[in-house]
């Protein structure tokens, strides 16, 4: 018998605002909820950073820029989770300081006292905090499903390749309706 977690990682006001699909935002919600309705914790994931950003190396080229521009830091609006999917109290929101869910955050620690052994991903980008938790997570030995409308990229085609390609080698792909239908 399987013990999901739904993770919903990187849906925080300063990458949603970059990726204003309803559609997306919709299918996150419902995913959720679902959940929610059938006690299977749900576990929110964002990117922040200290303040000073000792975090971020000035070789990691994704992350200096932010560490040059300002903001992103714990505290900030932008690191916050957006308000369409806000956790309830007793759901742990992780802060990762790298693109994988795992990188520097408490996650790991948190489902294996939870005895987690199925992860559901969604987020914002599929190129990003998805691959490369759903990497991460299949070298850690979790059962992997990806909610593919409940995942978005800024490029259709990447998302298109990971969802149709890449991740169908390491977890299921299926859409978030199909996913809450299997709840029962």
């Amino acid at each position: 018998m399987s013990k999901p977690a739904l993770l919903v990682m990187d849906i925080q006001n300063g990458i949603v605002s970059r990726f204003p699909s309803q559609d997306l935002i919709g299918a996150v919600q419902r995913s959720v909820e679902a959940a929610r309705r059938h006690d299977i914790p749900v576990i929110f994931v964002r990117v922040g950073f200290s303040e000073g950003y000792p975090e971020i190396s000035p070789n990691n080229k994704s992350f200096s820029a932010i560490a040059q521009m300002g903001g992103m830091t714990v505290l900030d609006a932008a690191t916050q989770i957006h308000e369409s999917v806000q956790p309830k109290n007793g759901e742990p929101v992780v802060t990762k300081y790298r693109v994988s869910a795992f990188a520097g955050s408490n996650l790991e620690v948190i489902l294996r006292a939870k005895h987690i052994d199925t992860l559901v991903l969604t987020g914002i980008a599929t190129s990003g905090v998805v691959l490369s938790t759903l990497r991460e997570a299949a070298d850690k030995d979790f059962a992997l499903q990806v909610l593919s409308d409940a995942c978005g990229d800024a490029d259709p085609e990447v998302h298109r390749v990971l969802m149709e390609k890449v991740f169908p080698r390491q977890a299921d792909v299926l859409t978030a309706e199909d996913w809450v239908k299997s709840l029962g």
